[in-house]
């Protein structure tokens, strides 16, 4: 009797433990919601795709202007600029043209406002530069949705530990009640003279044993909750989340294809990513044709501050060509096409480890199923087992080692078959994830 008074308070003091902390009941929709808008995979992979449209919009430099303005002021009294800025003023009198004046002229302010207008017209190494920017763009796009459905991967296989942790939570608390009364059972007999105190001592240890594995069971549950509330960007030091849905006791067979999706996000943004290669081996040979590129300008001068007396503007075009650079683009070039080939060995090798890697996961769906059946039956014997040794233990003609065992081993074969379902829940997540 007093082993059982020492049982039930210990079971008091684990709960107790875990009600200071709030238990919060949550959905695996709510989950999903919360990780899309606060966890940190995901607003990294948003923040990558928001630089690459950045770049996209950088690029459009090559086909707008650019427009820039100043204004100067600056007193001289060297000749030539004197001189030329009075007549850029429209100020010059024939005076300004005396030899003495020219060589040795007084000091001249001027203030100049200039506009100047730059049009880029043809430049062909910027035309796939701008093509690679937007490559690398929707690449980005599709790395970030595909880093979304692995966060959602994520969130069922945490949800459904945290269902797991919490089943094994009440199978082990039956553990304690079954091992409870039975060290009731054994004290009655011992004290009757019906069993050897060796008997009792076995149930006693037994019990002390649940009741360890029970409390090794909550802290799980906290754990996986800590897990969960990482995902979805909370803090947890006073949560304790719980599933809304119970976790399921039967499995649906299920059948995925056997290759890969030629539209999977990450292989497509790998794809986009050889293509972003050659655009940019492209733009480096583009380097060494000519760039057509006009310009305009209007100019304001005077000799007073915030004066606009005289004006004048210049038009132009220029048609530029970098005929040799010292061996400098043909280095970029080569290297270019390094990068190319790179990017295609990258590609071919991560569709073939994909690849293995959903055969292999294929071949784990298979085995789970064959888990599945085997623990189930195992449980069912086990349980039929300690029925059975249970009544005869009653009668008196079992022994309390047979029986502890059978107790221990029904327990034990229920959370396996538990975690059986387990696996062959999340390798259905896991194939539907390679395969979507």
């Amino acid at each position: 009797m007093k082993a059982i008074i020492i049982l039930t308070i210990s079971q008091l003091l684990i709960a107790a433990s875990l009600m200071a902390q709030d238990t919060v009941y949550i959905s695996k929709n709510e989950v999903l919601e919360k990780v899309a808008i606060n966890n940190s995979q995901a607003k990294l992979a948003d923040k990558d795709a928001e630089l690459a449209n950045a770049d996209v919009q950088q690029s459009n430099s090559l086909f707008l202007p650019q427009v820039s303005a100043s204004y100067t002021a600056m007193t001289t009294n060297n000749p030539l600029m004197a001189f030329g800025s009075r007549l850029n003023q429209a100020i010059l009198t024939p005076e300004d043209f005396n030899p003495n004046l020219l060589n040795n002229p007084d000091n001249v302010q001027n203030f100049a406002t200039e506009i100047m207008v730059l049009q880029p017209l043809l430049n062909l190494d910027g035309v796939h530069m701008r093509k690679a920017a937007k490559v690398k763009q929707e690449a980005m796009h599709l790395q970030a949705a595909r880093t979304k459905e692995y966060l959602e991967l994520e969130v069922s296989k945490t949800y459904m530990k945290l269902q797991l942790a919490y089943e094994a939570v009440a199978v082990l608390e039956r553990a304690v009640k079954t091992s409870a009364e039975a060290l009731s059972m054994v004290t009655d007999y011992y004290e009757e003279g019906m069993l050897q105190k060796a008997d009792l001592l076995d149930v006693q240890v037994r019990a002390s044993e649940v009741k360890n594995q029970l409390r090794y069971a909550k802290t799980n549950v906290r754990n996986v909750s800590d897990e969960l509330a990482i995902l979805m960007g909370e803090q947890s030091e006073t949560v304790v989340y719980k599933p809304l849905e119970a976790a399921s006791n039967e499995f649906n067979q299920a059948v995925f294809s056997e290759s890969l999706s030629t539209s999977r996000k990450d292989i497509l943004a790998m794809q986009k990513a050889v293509l972003g290669q050659e655009h940019m081996l492209k733009s480096t040979k583009m380097g060494l044709m000519p760039r057509l590129n006009a310009f305009g300008s209007f100019q304001m001068y005077d000799n007073q501050i915030m004066s606009f007396d005289a004006s004048g503007y210049l038009i132009g075009m220029r048609l530029s060509w970098n005929i040799f650079d010292g061996y400098k683009t043909v280095a970029q070039t080569a290297s270019a096409r390094l990068q190319v080939e790179k990017a295609r060995i990258t590609h071919e090798a991560y569709v073939k480890e994909q690849q293995k890697e959903l055969d292999k996961t294929n071949r784990m769906l298979v085995d789970a199923e064959n888990k599945i059946s085997l623990s189930q039956l195992a449980y069912e014997n086990a349980a039929e087992a300690y029925r059975m040794r249970k009544d005869r233990f009653e009668q008196g003609l079992e022994k309390t080692a047979d029986l502890l065992m059978a107790e221990t081993q029904t327990f034990k074969k229920e959370l396996e078959y538990k975690q059986a379902i387990f696996e062959y829940n999340f390798t259905k997540e896991y194939l539907h994830f390679l395969t979507r």
